[in-house]
């Protein structure tokens, strides 16, 4: 089952794209790359993020804080 994270906009009139990222084959590969990538999504207007598996929330919204 696919891994994804939803974003959340600073600005919901301004929504991200795209609002959800990439597939991932595992939990720890999301999780992985948002350590990578979690401040080029803050500095992209993303605010928080929710780690899904297919469409089930497994955690979030999680805010996206220095």
């Amino acid at each position: 089952m696919p891994w994804t994270w939803a974003f959340e906009p600073a600005d919901p009139a301004k929504p991200v794209d795209p609002p959800v990222s990439q597939e991932f084959p595992t939990q720890a590969d999301a999780e992985t790359w948002l350590g990578e990538s979690w401040r080029e999504l803050r500095a992209d207007g993303v605010t928080a993020v929710t780690l899904l598996e297919e469409e089930r929330v497994v955690y979030g919204p999680m805010p996206l804080d220095a």
